[in-house]
């Protein structure tokens, strides 16, 4: 900490200083408004702890394999048995995918993924499953009409559908994609990669959209406190020093806006003040609230009455999603409102004719509260962390 303080007595900000490590190669070194034994101690210990902690990453992700999120809980609602038609919405690293097919050898399980990565990986453990159990699937939630159809699927014939939103371990994992605050990489973001050409990218989005736009993105799909601070510091370094186009550099950016303040994840443990910027823009990206929203209608309409949907989320924004659609409550209305203020709120009363219609459900839930992990399973996979489960049955529509 005193360190940061000694740099901060320099003409130019922290912010800057941090910056011009990073912007500027070893032929164009940056020109500093003072330069001390204490500001070159500073670099060369920043240099270290960023070796170091890659090294951590590194030798951690090469020992811990993939570990499906509440894994024991999904299977306890989804039962898996033989001759069930399963459609896995996110297939990501293949955990829950494959504990079915352990489960129930016979079922016919439904593989699908945005990301060309997992689509190859649910392709390889189709090659060594017997023929007809996995189907691999690439594509959005949104083309599942197109994709079932394709396979002689169609509505109410589907038992299971289970969904595990979010970006994966594996696509955090790879430095080269740019979802990872750990590891440096190019600020891509994109789930579905180089499939879709005209995808813009996380860099596309921080350097060419306006400060209020930025702003409203970071509040919106963030929810972070700082948004508006946080806006003004990326357009102020685009300007002054181009481009933003490594993670390094937008989080280090989003750092200098809480000049060292530290904040913490649910375990207790130091959680990166740039998370929250970093989910907004990989939501907006991919656009996954949207798909979400529409991947929870198509799975009403695919299942069979009284199949299970089972979700998986790890932020409120897709807690919320999954939570108006089982609960049978309007996306529209405000936040914090339960099911009595929607029946006593005027506005939906007045629009709707038939009050009846306010009564009928399509879903049943599970269980009238979320289901979190305990402890312990947060110590094994630390990622499961901010996981919530819910499940609904679907109900007979008349």
């Amino acid at each position: 900490m005193s360190q940061v303080k000694q740099l901060s007595r320099h003409k130019l900000s922290f912010c800057q200083l941090r910056l011009l490590q990073q912007v500027y190669s070893s032929k164009c070194q940056p020109v500093r408004a003072s330069h001390n034994a204490a500001d070159t101690e500073g670099r060369q210990l920043d240099q270290q702890g960023r070796q170091l902690g890659q090294k951590l990453n590194e030798d951690r992700h090469r020992r811990v394999p993939h570990i499906p999120v509440m894994l024991k809980e999904v299977m306890d609602v989804l039962k898996p048995t033989d001759g069930q038609v399963i459609v896995d919405m996110t297939f990501g690293g293949g955990g829950h995918t494959r504990e079915i097919i352990s489960r129930a050898q016979n079922a016919r399980v439904f593989a699908l993924d945005r990301d060309p990565v997992a689509f190859e990986m649910a392709t390889q453990l189709s090659q060594e499953c017997k023929e007809g159990q996995i189907t691999p699937l690439l594509g959005r939630f949104s083309d599942v009409p197109q994709l079932l159809r394709q396979h002689g699927v169609e509505g109410a014939s589907v038992d299971s559908f289970l969904f595990d939103v979010g970006a994966s371990s594996m696509q955090f994992d790879q430095a080269g994609r740019g979802f990872s605050l750990s590891q440096d990489g190019p600020l891509d973001m994109r789930m579905d990669g180089d499939r879709i050409q005209d995808q813009p990218t996380a860099a596309d989005v921080v350097n060419h959209i306006d400060e209020q736009d930025l702003y409203v993105i970071i509040k919106k799909y963030g929810e972070e406190k700082l948004a508006r601070k946080i806006a003004s510091a990326i357009v102020d370094t685009r300007y002054a020093f181009g481009n933003i186009t490594r993670t390094r550099q937008l989080a280090d950016i989003v750092a200098s806006v809480f000049q060292g303040d530290l904040r913490r994840d649910k375990m207790m443990r130091h959680s990166h003040v740039a998370t929250k910027t970093f989910q907004a823009l990989r939501i907006f990206v991919n656009d996954e609230l949207n798909e979400l929203n529409n991947g929870l209608e198509l799975a009403h309409r695919f299942l069979k009455p009284g199949g299970v949907c089972v979700a998986l989320s790890f932020h409120s924004l897709e807690d919320r999603i999954v939570k108006r659609h089982f609960h049978g409550i309007d996306m529209d209305l405000p936040l914090n409102m339960n099911y009595r203020d929607h029946l006593r709120n005027p506005s939906v009363l007045h629009e709707r004719k038939d009050v009846v219609d306010l009564l009928k459900k399509r879903w049943l839930p599970s269980s009238k509260k979320v289901c979190v992990p305990t402890y312990t399973d947060c110590l094994d996979n630390p990622r499961a962390r901010s996981a919530k489960l819910r499940a609904a049955a679907k109900i007979q529509c008349n």
